[in-house]
């Protein structure tokens, strides 16, 4: 005997259409690589040479958010899978009227000494944090150490840090003779400038050797700026530190939790970084002092540790020499490896650098 009479018959379940399946699998697609691109991993490419030949322009990179924790997001009102602006357009594609606080997920591990890090470029102002152009750069220096420059020369904490393989400087090549760019480009110097008597050049050290014996050229010299010679653009941009991009320092780096005394020369030092990234409500920097609520501070205790980045093409990068340090909640993720490489002057045959294909960062 039936005696499930009282059960309400089971209709049959509607069909999706074609165009809601298509807007699903859309949907899905989106939320997945959104999550996939915040959390997990993030493809970027090599748009400067200022880390050549450690990367090169056209390289595309996968870099991980895990390493270090992905960020909370701190502009949520913005359209999926883009940065600053909706694609081929200068329309932006957030706005601000929402800004939360930003806090970083637990990672597998933390910035360390010679990783190739991308971050968001810290003086740019017109953008949330997390919305800042992205830079690449190597991370010479963590909060607590001191760096210097001695000719050109990275010294941390004192002692001398051996250049990535692949660093490159300027140098003068002293020769009658003329070069092309097919030439050049055949020993892989994509940067040049011709001068009289010579050129320009930016390679490494390995490279240049190799030119020094080469007939018709009669010298190839790194081309270093003298100790004493203050350059205007280096940080932090007084004519009380005769830096420069070759002879700078030494200089410490904040680290979260550590206290300074606010006297002159440290206010020159840390003042910007103190009132542009420690999240304070109420600062002002008034001739050589700080002001915090309205009080004068004597003493300044970080909220959280800071970086020195430099690129591997040392004298064709704008990096912490000139624009100081980078702070932890600007962090974006650890540069991993290459899964495509093109190269903008090349051929129909030579366009695609296959031998950097799933090339590690290091």
């Amino acid at each position: 005997m039936n005696l499930k009479f009282w059960e309400k018959k089971k209709e049959p379940q509607k069909k999706k259409s074609k165009s809601r399946e298509w807007v699903d699998a859309i949907v899905f697609a989106v939320v997945a690589a959104t999550l996939i691109r915040w959390i997990f991993m993030e493809a970027f490419t090599i748009p400067t040479p200022s880390m050549e030949k450690s990367l090169l322009v056209g390289d595309f990179l996968f870099v991980s958010k895990f390493h270090y924790g992905a960020r909370t997001p701190k502009t949520p009102l913005q359209m999926p899978l883009t940065h600053q602006k909706i694609w081929g357009t200068e329309i932006p594609s957030y706005v601000d009227w929402i800004q939360l606080p930003q806090y970083r997920l637990p990672g597998i591990s933390k910035v360390k000494n010679n990783d190739v890090v991308v971050f968001n470029y810290p003086p740019e102002e017109e953008y949330p944090t997390d919305l800042k152009t992205n830079y690449i750069k190597r991370c010479i220096a963590i909060g607590g150490d001191t760096i210097t420059l001695k000719k050109a020369k990275v010294f941390v904490n004192g002692k001398p840090v051996a250049d990535p393989p692949k660093t490159q400087y300027r140098y003068f090549m002293q020769t009658p003779e003329v070069f092309s760019s097919k030439e050049f480009r055949k020993f892989g110097v994509t940067e040049y400038q011709p001068v009289q008597n010579g050129f320009y050049i930016f390679t490494t050290e390995e490279q240049a050797n190799i030119f020094k014996g080469f007939q018709g050229i009669k010298s190839v010299e790194p081309i270093i700026r003298p100790a004493g010679e203050p350059e205007p653009r280096i940080f932090p941009h007084s004519s009380k530190f005769n830096w420069n991009e070759d002879n700078f320092g030494p200089l410490w780096v904040p680290a979260e939790g550590a206290t300074i005394q606010l006297t002159p020369e440290n206010i020159i030092l840390y003042g910007t970084t103190i009132q542009n990234y420690e999240n304070l409500d109420d600062v002002r920097l008034e001739d050589d002092k700080l002001f915090i609520d309205g009080k004068e501070a004597k003493e300044y205790t970080f909220k959280q540790n800071y970086y020195f980045m430099m690129g591997d093409n040392r004298h064709n990068s704008l990096d912490s020499r000139y624009w100081g340090f980078v702070p932890a909640d600007h962090i974006v993720g650890k540069a991993l490896f290459i899964w495509l490489s093109l190269d903008q002057n090349g051929g129909i045959i030579d366009k695609i650098r296959w031998n950097r294909f799933f090339n590690i960062i290091r």
